[in-house]
């Protein structure tokens, strides 16, 4: 018998897998079993590594092959084990010492005439060959990049079943891919998308500004072809860049998926996800058999946009609502509980009636007030509580858009977000807060006193546009940012203003 070390996903974290291979003499017809709890696809390996031996030269035993997969009580799937399965094999008809197989890792699917093809989430396998203390790992070459991010292992990029061995035969002639993630994570590679793009919406570049300055989930209401998407693809671009910790944790989610670029091998920009209002509560939060990221998970550490908001079906945005407060989503089955981390920035937008025109002046709108009423509801109360920033997106006039004048460019809104977000951080140090809108109650009165002038202010709003507790406390929160925005340590009743502006669907003509 002999054993082969590999590792399985589960969730968006590695675990070690003992791939044991025992060889015994056929009596009659030979036999080739996996047990294990495998599936389908770990089952039709036996069919890839028996025509992959053949093709690739080496004699398949004409014995019965029993291959265990431990720990037997943990669900594998995917083709990642023919690899191992294979080498197994031929460690049991003498083509390779025992010996040196237990300083490697190995993972990869076999084609059927040897080689290499990509699998899911080598770089969670990389950081648990690291954590393990297993000094090498070996990997499909399309996957190399992605594992050799990681620190402390030295990666073998192969790109056949011949090449694995000829490395176990003759280690000395092979050398580990190496990669400089933090100089590669530094080439942050945009989209091509820039706030210098957009013309006017000076005041739904401010509210985009500071929802990123203060990690504030934002609404934007407008007419059809105002650029609420143009903005919304673009609050990636002023949000701070990922340090290396956010870009390993990304990569994860993204390689699980199955999404990531193999030229790249780590993402190196905020994600920016925009699914469909069609989508499935499964495809938003994640799920299937074998539970896999959704799309919060996918925008993790990023924006999720949803475009057309009250189109979206009510009980797929009522699952948004564990992840925005959390932070992460559980996904529960009978045989397992899975999480995935979803720290997402939510941007949605949406007309301000069903047919788009309701307070424009160049247009009449055909909308009675329950029509819009009915329109506005489409989205919970609960859902609306956790949107800091509401803020009006009207039509562009001619002579903006066909203005000459430079705009702001993206890097430079960042850089005043990422002043903000520095004050932010200090202020939470030894919390585990990192922005204004992750705020405690607690923490809302012990950082946002007001004066006189600002209670004042405050109180006035409040009373003449019935606005709620919940709302009180989201003014709070980004005339926080505003005043981090400034430089300031304190609010002050034009900070209060600011954020009371913010807040349209909470004044009095949606009644």
């Amino acid at each position: 018998m002999f054993k082969i070390l590999s590792a399985a996903v589960y969730g968006i974290d590695a675990y070690r897998v003992e791939v044991e291979v025992d060889l015994n003499p056929a009596r009659n017809d030979t036999y080739f079993t996996t047990v294990g709890l495998p599936d389908a696809a770990v089952k039709e390996s036996r069919d890839r590594v028996r025509s992959a031996l053949r093709n690739c030269g080496y004699a398949f035993p004409a014995q019965n092959v029993t291959v265990n997969l431990a720990p037997a009580d943990m669900k594998k799937e995917g083709s990642g084990f023919d690899l191992p399965i294979a080498l197994g094999i031929l460690a049991g008809i003498g083509e390779l010492e025992a010996e040196r197989l237990s300083e490697f890792i190995f993972i990869g699917e076999l084609s059927l005439d040897g080689l290499l093809r990509p699998v899911r989430g080598t770089l969670s396998i990389a950081v648990k060959a690291r954590e393990l203390g297993i000094p090498n790992l070996v990997v499909p070459a399309a996957n190399g990049r992605e594992a050799a991010t990681v620190e402390g292992v030295n990666v073998f990029a192969l790109k056949t079943l011949t090449e694995a061995v000829e490395l176990l035969r003759a280690p000395m002639h092979f050398s580990p891919l190496r990669l400089e993630a933090r100089e590669v994570l530094e080439q942050e590679s945009g989209a091509g998308f820039d706030f210098r793009d957009v013309r006017g919406q000076a005041s739904a570049k401010r509210a985009l500004e500071v929802a990123a300055a203060g990690g504030h989930n934002i609404l934007m209401i407008g007419p059809p072809g105002s650029g609420k998407t143009m903005l919304a693809k673009r609050l990636a671009t002023i949000l701070p860049c990922l340090n290396f910790e956010e870009a390993i944790q990304t990569t994860k989610v993204h390689s699980v998926a199955g999404l990531l670029d193999a030229a790249h091998g780590l993402v190196t920009a905020r994600p920016f996800r925009s699914p469909h209002h069609t989508i499935s509560d499964a495809g938003l939060i994640g799920g299937g058999i074998i539970p896999r990221p959704g799309e919060v998970s996918l925008a993790h550490n990023g924006v999720l946009f949803l475009d057309e908001l009250p189109e979206f079906p009510r009980n797929v945005l009522e699952v948004l609502r564990q992840p925005m407060e959390d932070g992460r989503v559980t996904i529960a089955r009978a045989s397992m509980t899975v999480s995935f981390p979803a720290t997402f920035m939510l941007s949605a937008a949406m007309n301000p009636c069903p047919c788009g025109y309701f307070n424009d002046p160049a247009h009449d709108c055909t909308c009675t007030p329950p029509m819009i009423q009915r329109y506005v509801a489409k989205i919970s109360g609960p859902l609306l509580d956790r949107i800091d920033i509401h803020i009006d997106v009207p039509a562009v006039k001619y002579r903006e858009l066909r203005s000459g004048e430079a705009a702001e460019s993206s890097a430079e809104i960042r850089a005043r977000v990422e002043c903000a977000r520095r004050a932010q951080h200090e202020r939470f140090a030894g919390l585990k807060i990192f922005s204004n809108a992750q705020m405690t109650p607690r923490l809302i009165r012990k950082h946002c006193r007001l004066d006189a002038a600002c209670e004042q202010l405050l109180e006035t709003a409040m009373n003449r546009m019935g606005l709620s507790a919940r709302a009180h406390d989201r003014i709070l929160k980004v005339a926080r940012t505003i005043a981090d925005l400034d430089g300031v340590p304190e609010i002050a009743p034009k900070h209060i203003g600011e954020a009371i502006q913010y807040r349209s669907l909470d004044r009095t003509y949606w009644a």
